[in-house]
Formats: structure tokens, sequence, C-alpha cells
């Protein structure tokens, strides 16, 4: 009967997170048409000619014109044939090259009568791929896991639209990128971790964990930030984001909110890891006491902490990769390197990443120890 119940509160609790993934996407955030006017559209657009004789070559950069025949290929204005261009700005990180057979994203801007006005070519066209790639990962995951693979794509999507539907919208109205983003990870944690680990005191242990190194991470980011005497403005668009009006935000907050939010991950993670080892270690051996059931989990801690940290730097290092070779590859001395606010600011994420990472596995041993160890446990299965 326990698992009868069990089974039918997972399941409710997975149809109440997709309601609740649905819902995000629907509500509407209130910046749809912050950057179109009513009177334009989105198309397909197929490349079938292209003139480069107005493009520069300098060194590995292109400037100049790219002159374009582009054919429209979905919307209202289907088969229509036009001539665009294709500015170059001689940086490789904004410049994209068109090739004839690409296909474009072109927004058509409309006359008063609903007739074709002027027609833009924006970037590669890139949907379709996008829905192709997310659809065969959510496929062999699925195919892979099974009911958990659902709960895992559940989760997924979940968190994607909790950020851009939900957190994002809300820090651009105003609210503090630390209280909301604290109050997202608190409420993403949950869904995640009580989806996959069930309402079960394994789940409550690695939620306590979890959350636990959230707080202390979201503490000690701020707190070096302010130490560093980073601006927060080391981020990609942060200064553009200043530039399109929205001068109210703290962007120092919002590299602090982003340190322990592209933690909070690996944070659920290990805490899920080390509730799950010390879970099946009171399943198979009742009898544990608190304090060998402690030990126990400690030493699962330092195991799995010692991987997970160096895990956690390899993902950040791609971020300032070529950043560091660029340094390198000028003979900058270290000193000046670790002293730029690129570097340091880097540094702050990073470790302070791992720092709060590392507090998970003792907070979280710490909560297993009481939690799983209570009187009448129910099964964790």
């Amino acid at each position: 009967m326990k698992k009868l119940g069990a089974r039918r509160l997972d399941i409710a609790f997975t149809l109440v997170s997709s309601l609740l993934t649905a819902l995000f996407f629907v509500i509407p955030t209130g910046f749809e048409g912050a950057s179109q006017s009513a009177g334009s559209e989105r198309v397909r657009g197929k490349i079938i000619e292209v003139n480069n004789e107005r493009v520069i070559n300098i060194g590995p950069v292109k400037q100049g014109e790219q002159q374009l025949e582009v054919e429209i290929r979905s919307g209202r204005f289907k088969g229509w044939v036009f001539s665009g261009s294709n500015n170059l700005m001689g940086k490789i990180e904004l410049d994209k090259i068109f090739a004839p057979g690409d296909m474009a994203l072109v927004v058509v801007s409309l006359s008063e009568d609903g007739s074709m006005g002027h027609a833009q070519v924006i970037d590669h066209y890139r949907t379709g791929k996008t829905v192709f790639l997310c659809l065969l990962f959510f496929f062999f995951i699925i195919l892979i896991m099974g009911w958990m693979g659902v709960k895992i794509v559940i989760t997924f999507v979940f968190t994607a639209s909790a950020l851009v539907r939900v957190l994002f919208p809300a820090m651009l109205r105003g609210w503090d990128p630390i209280f909301s983003s604290v109050v997202m990870v608190t409420v993403i944690t949950a869904v995640i971790i009580f989806l996959v680990g069930g309402f079960t005191r394994r789940g409550l242990t690695a939620f306590a964990g979890s959350m636990g190194g959230v707080l202390v991470t979201s503490y000690l980011a701020f707190f070096f930030t302010r130490w560093f005497k980073v601006h927060g403005a080391v981020r990609p668009f942060s200064e553009a984001l200043l530039y399109s009006g929205y001068t109210h935000l703290n962007l120092a907050h919002l590299f602090i909110s982003g340190i322990f939010l592209a933690a909070s991950g690996a944070m659920m993670d290990l805490s899920m890891d080390i509730a799950s080892a010390m879970d099946e270690i009171k399943t198979q051996y009742p009898a544990i006491s608190r304090s060998q059931l402690l030990k126990s989990g400690a030493s699962v801690s330092r195991h799995v902490a010692g991987t997970m940290s160096t895990t956690l730097l390899l993902a950040y290092s791609a971020e300032y990769t070529a950043m560091i070779m660029t340094f390198i590859a000028q003979g900058i001395p270290l000193e000046n390197v670790i002293n730029m606010v690129w570097v340091s600011s880097e540094m702050i994420h990073t470790l302070v990443g791992c720092f709060g990472l590392v507090l998970v596995a003792p907070l979280t041993v710490f909560a297993g120890g009481f939690i799983l160890t209570r009187a009448e446990a129910p099964s964790s299965r």
C-alpha cells in the first residue's frame, strides 16, 4: 500500500510539474513586443544568389557588404524573391557569412495596406535544427531512462522556462537579482529533487543540503565580489542592458546571482548522490546508529566532492579559454593577468562556486544524519 501511495503521489507531482511548465510557457513576459512592431513578421528565406564583389578580406576578417537574392519560404509572402544585403563589420563574433542554399531568418516589414515593404536578412535560420536537437535529446533520455527520463525532460523544460519566462523578466522589471534568483533556485531545486527523488526523506535530505549550499554560496559571492571590487559589467551584454533603458539594474548583483545560479545544478547533483548513498546504507543496515551513518556519509561525500569540484572547474573553463590563451600569447605577466577585472571575475565565479559545492557535502551529510535516522522513517524506494 505504501508503494502504491508513493506511486500515485509521484504521478500527481509529475502532472502538477508538467502543468506548471506549460503555464510558464504561455504567461506573457511583458517584453514580447519590445524589439518588433506590429507591422512585421518573421519568415524563413533561402539564399539563392550571393555577390561578394563588395566584400574585402583583411586578414582573418571580412568587411564590406554581401549582395543577396533571397526567396521567402514561409508565411503569406512565400515564393517572393527580394534583393537584400548583409553588412560585415569586421568582427568574426558578430558577422555572419551567407552562401547560396543557406536558410536565413528574414524580417518582413509590412506596409499600411498589408503588402510587403522592406525585408531584412537577420541571421542563419536555426529554429528547425534547434527543435530537432532538443527532440533528439529528449528521445534518447526517455529511451534510456524510461519513466525517470520523462521526469528528467520535465525538469529540464521546467528549469529553462522558469528562467526565461519568469526570472529574467522579473529582474528586468526591477526585482533584485540576488533575491529573485534565490527564490527561483529554491523553486527549481524543489521541483527537480522531489520529482526525481520523490517525496521521501532521501529527497528532503538532498533538498536541505542543496539549499544550504546555495545560501552559503550566495553570501560568499556577495562578499568576494565586493572585496575584489568587481563591478559586474564583465559579463557579455551587461553594459548593453543599461544602454537599452534598464539603468535600474544592479550589474554587481546580477553577476553575483549568476554565480550561485550556475553552481546550483552541480549542488543538486552532489546532494542527491550523497543523500542516495546514505539512504541506501540506512536501508541495508536499519540498525545503524546516527554517528555511524554520519561517518559513512562523510566518507562518501569526500570522494564525490573531490571529483565534482574539478568537474565544475572544467565546465567553467570554456568561458575564458580564449581570453587566457590571448594573455599567454602576448606574454603578459601572471601578476598583471590576475589583477585584470575579467580574470578576477572568473576566479570568483569558479572558486566561489567550488567553495559552495564543497560545503554542500557536509551540509547534506549533517541533514541526512538527522532526517534519515528518525524513528519510523518511510521507505525511500
